[in-house]
């Protein structure tokens, strides 16, 4: 996890930009939070790996609904995106040639009945002609990889990860955010049914440690920049285990010519309440 993280840094600190910008905004509801909370904090690793350099990648959350059997709009697991991904030698596809369309195979909601959202070629990555064409599925695609990925527990060991290696993604409780605007969230939680990605730390003169937070509902919610949710919202105990998001392995170079909602699940852990407050803002 490598050496002990130095005091939080100050809220204009520049690494704390080192995050990609927020997704697309829902279309309709879908629980799909385990798969923006892993895929924002992979996107933040690649972006953290590659400098800032290029322009930010958006990982397709529609490719992991069609084919990661990690999870759909009624909810999934935490670790199961990394899964998944790695075991898929051709990664996961950009939002540029899979957008998300807030659709599962099971979803009957709005647009998603008329529609197939099995894993075909077509739902992996896609490109569209013009005039009548029809679209195509890709057999090559922009893509990232990961090289391994694991779990960790307790506030300690999640600075050491977020201070090496980016942000992680995390299970939190929902119901005490539901309603927040702003400023460090302090309700005290007893269980997990949400994912979001902590993207790092900072200290409050009254709560001390809180934890920031990106999360999913729409740049309507939170603070858009940044949450700050205490530790008593980010169950993160010492008996609860959060898997890190993994490192990024390969991602499609990018070249000047050439650019080629979350409901509780029986994998969700339940777990005594935290000491750290929570700050939000959105993937």
């Amino acid at each position: 996890m490598g050496s002990t993280p130095p005091p939080p840094a100050p809220q204009d600190d520049p690494a704390r930009r080192l995050i990609t910008p927020p997704t697309s905004p829902p279309l309709q509801y879908c629980g799909s939070c385990w798969a923006h909370g892993s895929l924002s904090a992979l996107a933040d690793r690649i972006k953290i790996a590659r400098k800032a350099k290029g322009i930010d990648i958006q990982l397709s959350v529609q490719h992991l609904l069609n084919c990661g059997n990690a999870g759909s709009c009624h909810g999934g697991s935490l670790d199961g995106p990394y899964q998944w991904l790695h075991s898929q030698p051709d990664g996961i596809s950009y939002a540029t040639s899979n957008p998300y369309m807030a659709c599962s195979k099971e979803s009957r909601e709005g647009h998603c009945e008329a529609s197939d959202w099995t894993c075909t070629p077509l739902n992996v990555a896609r490109t569209c002609g013009t005039f009548g064409q029809e679209c195509v599925g890709l057999s090559h695609y922009p893509n990232a990889t990961i090289a391994e990925y694991g779990h960790i527990s307790g506030a300690s060991a999640m600075q050491k990860e977020i201070y090496a290696r980016g942000p992680i993604s995390c299970t939190i409780d929902a119901a005490p955010i539901e309603k927040y605007t702003g400023g460090v969230a302090t309700h005290r939680s007893f269980m997990t049914d949400h994912v979001v990605s902590v993207v790092g730390w900072g200290t409050d003169a009254d709560e001390g440690l809180y934890w920031v937070v990106r999360n999913s509902w729409g740049e309507y919610w939170g603070e858009q920049v940044r949450e700050q949710p205490t530790n008593h919202q980010l169950l993160t105990s010492r008996d609860a285990e959060e898997p890190p998001s993994p490192p990024p392995r390969l991602f499609t170079p990018t070249h000047p010519n050439h650019t080629v909602w979350c409901i509780p699940t029986a994998s969700s852990p339940t777990n005594p309440p935290s000491t750290k407050p929570l700050l939000f803002s959105n993937y």
